[in-house]
C-alpha cells in the first residue's frame, strides 16, 4: 500500500506509577523530521523513541507530543540504606571542610537518584509503558496514513484512466490531421516550386515532419502511465518516484500540445496537463 505523509493519532495509558498521553501528527515534508515534545524526566528515552518512530516513518514533518503525570506510590518503597550511609558520610566531610555549608535536606536525600530501593524498577516500568503507548499510537497513526494513502491511490488511478482515455481519443485524429496538413503543405510547395526555391521546399518538409511526429510522445505517455499504475500497486515509499514520473508525463503532454496541428489534439493535451498537475499536487502528500 502507499502511505500518506499526513496523519493523526493519540492514545492514553494509566499504570501504577502515573499516566501517559501520546499524540502524533504529521504533515508532508521532503525528509523525515521528528520533533519530540515531552517532559524533561523522559528525555533519557529520546533515543529509544526516535528509533521506534523511524521503524515505520520515512518522510514527513512529525510531531510527537508526550505528557506524563507521575503518581505518588509509597507502598513497597524502602530507603537504600547503603546510599543513605554514604550520603551521611559525604555530608559530614563537606561540613568539616566548609562549616558554613548547609546540610542535605530530607527532600534532597529522597530525590537523590537510587535512594528509593525500587527506583530502577519504576524507571523500567515507566520505560515499558511509554514505549508501549508510543507503539500503540504509532500503529494507529500508520493505519490512518494507510487509509489516506488508499484514497490518494484511488485519486491517482482515476486520473490515469482519464489520461489513457484522452490518449486513445487522440490517436484517431492523427491521420485526418496529417491529411489536412498535407493539403496545406502541397499548396505551399506549389508556390515554392513556382518560385523554384529548393531551400524553401526543404524547410517546409522539415516543418511538416516535426509537426506530425507525435507517435513517440503517445508511446512514452502509455509507458509512463503503465509505470505509474505499477508503482501504486506495489506501494511502499513511492512519493519521490511518482513526483519524477509527473515531470516526465508533463514533458510528453507539453510536446504533444506543441506539435499538435489539430484542435482536438490540442484540447486533449491541455486536459492531460491539468490532470497531471492535479496528481502532482496530491503526490506531495505521499511518503
Amino acid at each position: 500500500m502507499i502511505l500518506s505523509m499526513t496523519g493523526y493519532a493519540n492514545t492514553h495509558a494509566d499504570f501504577a506509577g502515573g499516566s501517559l498521553s501520546v499524540e502524533l501528527r504529521a504533515v508532508n515534508y521532503r525528509y523525515l523530521d521528528v520533533q519530540l515534545k515531552m517532559p524533561d524526566e523522559l528525555r533519557g528515552l529520546e533515543g529509544a523513541l526516535r528509533e521506534l518512530l523511524a521503524t515505520q516513518l520515512r518522510r514527513g514533518k512529525v510531531e510527537c507530543r508526550i505528557n506524563y503525570a507521575a503518581r505518588n506510590v509509597a507502598n513497597g518503597i524502602a530507603l537504600n540504606q547503603n546510599l543513605l550511609q554514604k550520603l551521611t558520610q559525604w555530608n559530614a566531610q563537606v561540613q568539616a571542610s566548609l562549616p558554613n555549608a548547609a546540610s542535605l535536606s530530607v527532600h534532597e536525600v529522597l530525590q537523590w537518584r537510587g535512594m528509593l530501593a525500587n527506583f530502577n524498577q519504576r524507571d523500567e516500568e515507566l520505560r515499558s509503558h511509554l514505549l508501549g503507548a508510543v507503539k500503540i499510537c504509532l500503529d494507529e497513526f500508520s493505519a490512518s496514513r494507510a487509509r489516506e494513502g488508499e484514497k490518494l491511490g484511488t485519486f491517482l488511478l482515476q486520473r490515469v484512466a482519464t489520461i489513457e482515455a484522452l490518449r486513445s481519443s487522440v490517436i484517431p485524429h492523427i491521420p485526418s490531421a496529417i491529411k489536412a496538413f498535407e493539403h496545406k503543405l502541397i499548396s505551399r510547395l506549389r508556390d515554392a516550386l513556382a518560385e523554384r526555391d529548393d531551400e524553401r521546399i526543404k524547410q517546409e518538409i522539415a516543418l511538416f515532419a516535426s509537426k506530425i511526429d507525435v507517435d513517440e510522445e503517445l508511446s512514452r505517455l502509455d509507458s509512463h502511465l503503465t509505470e505509474l499504475r505499477r508503482i501504486v500497486a506495489t506501494g511502499g515509499v513511492v512519493g519521490k518516484r511518482l513526483d519524477f514520473l509527473m515531470q516526465e508525463l508533463n514533458r510528453e503532454a507539453n510536446t504533444l500540445g506543441a506539435k499538435s496541428v489539430d484542435a482536438e489534439v490540442s484540447r486533449c493535451a491541455m486536459e492531460m496537463k491539468i490532470l497531471i498537475e492535479q496528481m502532482r499536487e496530491q503526490i506531495q502528500n505521499l511518503e
